[in-house]
């Protein structure tokens, strides 16, 4: 079957949202085919089912009178499905969704690089709505969702969501900030950074908190102490171990999340050092496993059950065809102090 076409003529553009049966005679494909693609089947060719929704975002889709009725279940997607970061997540969204009779499905982009699997399986699941962690959709399969009146929130979206979609996200900037200045007022100047991914809102954010608060105090950031991860406890414990054999090195460490800090502390074992008495150390996020680490981990407290029950919320709303009060939401991080920082003995 042929599905190539001619570009419309100006002049028989739609002025109003074409039928299921106008988009199958613009693509040369039948109706049934069409309908396949706009409800998330997966038995069509990729080259025609691309041509279908670029039919559909040009045009636009005029849905039968008899609407297909949503689900009722969030469907949840994570980047990468793995650690304690992620149980946080869903026990707030889970928490939403029984107050709604709502159930969730959750699943991983990473099984799916190019997220078609993916984008697939939720339009044939037509959840009431979605809600994507640390991670971003392409303009497309925005643009699928939108076309089938899917609503989705952003929790924590690794670049700037902008205001086309609705998200969550914590106060990294503020978190940062309060990092340093503790461990400035303990007296620590040589102060080593394991940030996050560059291209991450969070990471940034975090490192530019922690910048401000130096500066403020008159102490520039060594770029030597500063090294690049990706938020798990194996960089963690790789860039520890190289900060912690420099010449000169650190007395007190900035892990951007838990996890590396985790790692920190395993990089001191290995080289005879105490936490906190030879090396402080201030993790990210406060995880349940910080206040069991040897000693407790002090941290900045990023609310995740918080966050996600407020998309979940969102999605919620957007679903009855509500307005949320706010298109971006920020909460407030904090800083716990606990056992691994200690003034720095002279």
């Amino acid at each position: 079957m042929t599905t190539t076409r001619e570009p419309t003529p100006p002049e028989r553009m739609p002025s109003r949202p074409l039928t299921i049966a106008q988009i199958a005679e613009l693509a040369g494909v039948s109706p049934a085919t069409v309908s396949k693609v706009v409800n998330g089947r997966s038995e069509v060719a990729p080259e025609t089912r691309a041509l279908v929704e670029d039919l559909i975002r040009e045009h636009g889709y005029r849905r039968q009178k008899k609407r297909p009725t949503a689900a009722p279940l969030i469907e949840l997607v994570f980047n990468e499905l793995e650690g304690a970061y992620a149980m946080e997540v869903i026990k707030g969204v889970e928490q939403v969704a029984r107050e709604h009779d709502l159930a969730v499905v959750v699943s991983e982009l990473q099984d799916h690089p190019d997220g078609r699997g993916w984008i697939e399986g939720v339009i044939g699941r037509r959840p009431c709505g979605v809600i994507v962690v640390f991670s971003g959709l392409t303009r497309a399969q925005r643009e699928q969702l939108r076309t089938r009146d899917i609503p989705v929130v952003l929790v924590d979206p690794t670049g700037d969501p902008g205001h086309e979609l609705p998200s969550v996200g914590a106060g990294n900037w503020s978190g940062g900030l309060s990092a340093a200045r503790h461990l400035l007022e303990l007296g620590h100047r040589r102060i080593a950074l394991i940030t996050g991914p560059a291209h991450a809102l969070s990471s940034r954010a975090r490192l530019d908190g922690f910048r401000a608060a130096m500066d403020t105090a008159g102490v520039p950031t060594d770029p030597g102490l500063v090294r690049q991860g990706d938020f798990s406890a194996e960089d963690g414990l790789a860039h520890a171990r190289s900060l912690l054999a420099l010449p000169r090195p650190p007395t007190a460490v900035f892990a951007f999340n838990d996890a590396q800090a985790m790692g920190v502390y395993q990089a001191a074992h290995e080289m005879g050092l105490r936490i906190p008495d030879e090396l402080s150390v201030v993790g990210f996020d406060d995880l349940p496993m910080a206040q069991w680490l040897i000693p407790a981990l002090t941290t900045v407290r990023q609310p995740l059950t918080e966050m996600a029950a407020a998309a979940a919320a969102m999605v919620v709303a957007l679903a009855r065809g509500e307005t949320p009060p706010q298109n971006r939401l920020e909460l407030t991080t904090s800083l716990v102090v606990r056992g691994s920082t200690a003034p720095l003995v002279a």
